[in-house]
């Protein structure tokens, strides 16, 4: 079987890969389009990573079994609007996949088998966690969706007068690039394979997560991958972040809402906290893909 998986713009999205090696591995396959307009009007299976869906291409595509992905609930302004209009808007699919319990209640289509998928974590990033690395270059590493860093530019500030280095993995946007300060480095784009190798440059890993819905209810991809490869994490409070090091046994640094406490906490502090990096092993994409439904579903084994 082909599946042919759209993936509806530019998100870091490290389960697409995690699909391909899944289906591969039980002797089917998976073709990622970046619109639906590529995918062939006589494909047998449909899998959209929403975002939007279009009314017109699943007409064109109506053969097809289609599944919606849904990893997260809409994003401000008008967040509730959004997923109303998702919800009672896109047409109709044969399945779909939320990330947890909080995105189903927000975005069911209530007559709709459907599974809960939470994020994983691939094998190489696991791996990095016993290689040997040199020593680090930069105090903290950010990974992941660089507009969502614009409100925390107060940290990254606090960061520089603590004289504490940053380095940004992942593609810059010129109205936050223009306000960074001196002592933060980027990266830029790079392959998910060496994501790993990246990380491992800096110290401690950086959680900046917005204390508004949807985003302090949804998993923090970038904290688990952290975590894999086996860096201490400091973060903002909020509650995922609790909820997540209570599950898995782990012992972040949360920063204070008030930014006076910053020097402390980027000071002293920062070394002297009794850091846990839980285990996450259990969280492997192999392992988190094979209890979903929709394989039985689609009559894959």
């Amino acid at each position: 079987m082909l599946i042919h998986f759209i993936r509806n713009g530019p998100a870091y999205l490290p389960e697409l890969a995690a699909y391909a090696d899944f289906l591969k591995d039980r002797g089917h396959e998976a073709c990622v389009h970046d619109t639906s307009h590529s995918v062939p009007g006589d494909a047998r299976v449909v899998w959209w990573m929403c975002g939007s869906v279009s009314w017109r291409e699943s007409r064109r595509l109506r053969r097809a079994v289609h599944v919606h992905e849904y990893a997260s609930a809409s994003v401000p302004p008008h967040s509730k609007l959004k997923d109303w209009v998702k919800r009672l808007g896109h047409p109709k699919p044969d399945f779909a996949i939320y990330q947890n319990n909080w995105v189903h209640e927000q975005l069911s289509f209530y007559d709709v088998p459907y599974a809960l998928r939470d994020m994983g974590v691939s094998d190489t990033f696991l791996a990095a966690q016993h290689a040997h690395w040199p020593a680090p270059e930069f105090d903290f590493v950010y990974l992941g969706e660089m507009g969502r860093l614009l409100p925390f530019l107060p940290v990254l500030h606090a960061l520089h007068n603590a004289q504490r280095s940053v380095l940004l993995v992942g593609e810059v946007p010129a109205q936050l690039q223009a306000q960074l300060p001196e002592s933060v480095r980027t990266t830029g784009r790079v392959p998910h394979e060496v994501v790993p190798q990246q990380l491992r440059r800096a110290r401690w890993g950086l959680n900046l997560v917005s204390n508004t819905r949807p985003y302090n209810q949804q998993t923090s991809t970038k904290l688990i991958e952290y975590c894999a490869v086996g860096l201490p994490v400091v973060s903002n409070d909020y509650p995922w972040v609790r909820a997540f090091a209570t599950r898995h046994q782990g012992s972040f640094h949360l920063l204070s809402d008030e930014p006076a406490s910053w020097a402390l906490s980027f000071g002293e502090a920062l070394q002297a906290y009794p850091y846990v990096v839980p285990d996450v092993s259990a969280l492997r994409w192999q392992a988190i893909l094979a209890e979903l439904s929709v394989w039985k579903f689609l009559g894959i084994r």
